[in-house]
């Protein structure tokens, strides 16, 4: 019975025991990346379609559980339904090329930079056994930040051509209709530096987001989880995955500026008056967001309300 397992494993090119190479799970990843892209790919362009202010469906009149009136905005399925209705279900995936393709250098960058890290983080920790460490942690974070800086400058012209052909759906242009059109006329209008609007909020959206979780993860386990808890080890597990989600909300704004700059004044009716203001830079949109409430605007899918401050009697 081995042998003849042996023969088959011999005859399929494959030896017993052996593990997959870096190619593989380097494959795996971007296989994975690609496919996870793919199908969050609807909520991302629902939340940017939110984000640049556009609002196709009217709100609704509802009340919350205290009985107050407000304007409910149209949810995820809503405005879903909505792009399905315009431009069929293909419609859903305006924009994924870009995407895919962010997905796959933004994976190679950090495996390639990674590898040039690892060796100061093994001799680190042989030198700095103790795991709550507060020069392990801004030596992990700072190589960390690298990292995602030199993946966002390599990743960031794609997010733009991505942002642009969603855009599109405001406006029904197709300016932006394939990879290599996004290429040609973005760089004959704008230049190189057209490739790279909103990079500067994106990349400290994304620094300031690391710093605050890992330091705060550390400073919450190494003074607030007491030793003696039973449950210390499963509650320092969580921490970062708790800080994460409380610190990206803090961060929010950033992605979104990004986002506002990158269809800014770029000939497409999302981004020009009226349905926009030219913006200078991208502190002026940080501003003028700020000055109308919408700093957070597409930061939720469900339950999206404007408060009414006067509204006709419903009652008979």
């Amino acid at each position: 019975m081995d042998s003849s397992e042996n023969l088959s494993g011999q005859a399929a090119g494959v030896e017993p025991g052996t593990t997959p190479t870096s190619v593989d799970v380097d494959t795996a990843v971007l296989l994975l990346g690609a496919g996870v892209t793919a199908l969050t790919h609807p909520l991302l362009y629902v939340k940017l379609l939110i984000q640049v202010g556009h609002e196709p469906l009217p709100p609704t009149v509802g009340t919350t559980m205290f009985g107050r009136r407000v304007l409910y905005l149209p949810g995820f399925f809503s405005y879903a339904q909505h792009i399905v209705k315009v431009d069929g279900k293909r419609g859903l995936f305006r924009g994924l090329s870009p995407r895919i393709i962010s997905s796959a250098i933004s994976t190679m960058v950090r495996s390639k930079v990674k590898q040039f890290f690892i060796q100061q983080v093994e001799l680190l920790s042989k030198k700095d056994e103790l795991q709550t460490s507060l020069r392990k942690v801004v030596k992990e974070t700072t190589h960390e930040m690298i990292i995602q800086c030199l993946s966002r400058v390599a990743t960031h012209p794609f997010h733009v051509m991505s942002v642009r052909c969603m855009a599109q759906f405001v406006g029904r242009e197709i300016k932006y209709s394939g990879m290599f059109s996004c290429i040609t006329r973005i760089f004959k209008e704008e230049g190189v530096s057209g490739f790279y609007v909103g990079l500067i909020p994106h990349v400290l959206g994304e620094v300031l987001f690391l710093w605050c979780c890992n330091l705060l993860a550390h400073f919450i386990n190494t003074y607030a989880v007491d030793e003696s808890f039973s449950q210390a080890s499963a509650v320092r597990s969580y921490t970062k995955f708790v800080m994460g989600i409380a610190v990206s909300v803090l961060t929010y704004p950033f992605m979104l500026v990004a986002d506002v700059m990158a269809v800014n004044n770029c000939g497409l009716a999302a981004g020009l008056p009226p349905h926009s203001p030219v913006f200078k830079s991208w502190l002026h949109c940080w501003n003028h967001l700020s000055q109308k409430g919408h700093l957070f605007r597409g930061s939720s899918f469900f339950f999206r309300r404007v408060p009414v401050t006067s509204l006709p009697s419903t009652e008979d």
